[in-house]
């Protein structure tokens, strides 16, 4: 396998958490997810269920996780060497 690219890496892992936290934040204004938005709201602070929490835990998400790819794919490369 080769190795991958940690920037495109990080901005996927980045986007797809991102949105994942966006739209989990939507929907538990209509009562789906509360628990799970009360636990990740803990970490990333202005996140709640509404339209304008769910826009802040998506910026705090993308970021989270354009960090944690970025650290996944060194790891992974560093291996692979």
């Amino acid at each position: 396998m080769e190795k991958l690219n940690v920037k495109k890496f990080a901005i996927a892992c980045g986007v797809t958490w991102g949105l994942g936290v966006l739209l989990l934040g939507w929907l538990a204004g209509s009562g789906w997810g509360g628990q799970f938005v009360s636990l990740i709201s803990s970490l990333y602070i202005g996140y709640g269920a509404s339209f304008v929490g769910g826009i802040i835990g998506g910026v705090w998400a993308f970021f989270d996780g354009a960090v944690g790819g970025a650290i996944l794919a060194w790891i992974y490369n560093m291996a692979k060497k």
